[in-house]
């Protein structure tokens, strides 16, 4: 199936579901655990009737959810790339977990999901990859894994992401690690005034909501990612 951009994402109008990084995302709360179990497993029974399930964390008091295709079609002038992206099965199953979910009485906490991605910037990421791909998952075709670049993903999902940007020759003093936050749109107001009251600054908004580049003290920076066109502003 073809990726879905913001735009068509936001025209589901999935009121329990955020669009973080690659995936759509949900945080549904329970009382205990065996009331999680029981939701996962009338989860995974919709799941078996399509063939498509999603990824699964329950906690103290909470259920995680994300929902990611591993075989969405990308298009880039005429070429065809297989990515991990979401896709029309993961809405209409988003959809009938929403259905589930309130069948088993579950209030959703769709503004406390978030996502961890690593940043490193470098002038060689083909070179270097496979470093940190051995290192991170020891599998060494987490390098691309879902993605047209050499983007690190443990099909596993048991490490964060890393991505590869552009550094600058010349520069050999800036920061080549930095983190990516990402949160849903209704709270990261909140989150960038949080970071500065702790202490930080705001070092570049231009790209905002979409991308806020955060410094503490130090001057190290992390940024805060908004995906708005996906977010559904009825």
């Amino acid at each position: 199936m073809d990726m879905l951009m913001g735009d068509k994402i936001a025209e589901a109008k999935l009121t329990d579901w955020r669009k973080l990084a690659q995936g759509l995302h949900a945080r549904y709360a329970v009382n205990d655990f065996g009331e999680g179990a029981r939701f996962v497993a009338a989860v995974g029974q919709a799941g078996d009737a399509v063939g498509h399930h999603p990824l699964v964390s329950i906690g103290p008091g909470y259920v995680d959810l994300k929902l990611v295709s591993d075989d969405a079609i990308y298009r880039d002038e005429g070429t065809e790339h297989i990515v991990e992206w979401v896709t029309q099965q993961d809405i209409d199953l988003a959809r009938r977990i929403t259905e589930i979910a309130a069948d088993h009485e579950l209030e959703a906490d769709p503004a406390s999901v978030s996502v961890i991605e690593l940043g490193l910037d470098t002038t060689h990421s083909g070179t270097i990859a496979p470093v940190w791909a051995a290192l991170m998952t020891g599998n060494p075709e987490a390098q691309g894994h879902g993605s047209p670049s050499d983007e690190i993903r443990d099909a596993m999902g048991r490490v964060p992401n890393l991505w590869f940007g552009d550094a600058d020759k010349a520069d050999t003093t800036r920061q080549r690690f930095h983190i990516e936050v990402y949160v849903a749109p209704e709270v990261a107001g909140q989150r960038i005034a949080a970071a500065v009251a702790a202490g930080g600054s705001v070092v570049d908004d231009s790209n905002a909501p979409f991308l806020t580049v955060i410094a503490d003290q130090e001057g190290n920076t992390g940024v805060l990612c908004v995906d708005a066109p996906a977010a559904n502003t009825d």
